[in-house]
């Protein structure tokens, strides 16, 4: 008879461990659930109450001056940019004219309108 007493002690304490974890574990998520269902009623209820503040977009003032200045700096940057671009242009014909002479005497007509 001895021989099951060891068996059957740590049956005894395996199910007493198990009841034990199983309790906990449902008890912990019981009010895990009550505080998730309090705190979503909290947020609900609470987010029509508060006075939130206007969004970011309606903050920002329009001022016509500034406005103004901000087109005619974009204007003058704008100018600016297409200036070099047209010295770029200007400096690649120069540049081509003196490597490869002048490209307006030397122009072949093109293989489609020599027909």
């Amino acid at each position: 008879m001895s021989f099951l007493v060891g068996p059957v002690s740590g049956a005894l304490v395996a199910g007493g461990v198990y009841y034990g974890f199983s309790n906990l574990i449902q008890t912990r998520t019981q009010q895990h659930k009550k505080d998730l269902h309090t705190l979503s009623k909290r947020l609900t209820e609470s987010a029509a109450l508060t006075n939130a503040p206007p969004p970011a977009a309606a903050r920002v003032q329009h001022s016509p001056f500034m406005s103004m200045v901000h087109s005619k700096w974009n204007q003058e940057i704008e100018y600016l940019f297409r200036g070099f671009h047209s010295w770029e242009q200007r400096l690649q014909d120069w540049s081509r004219n003196l490597l490869y002479g002048d490209a307006s005497s030397q122009r072949q007509t093109p293989p489609e309108q020599a027909r």
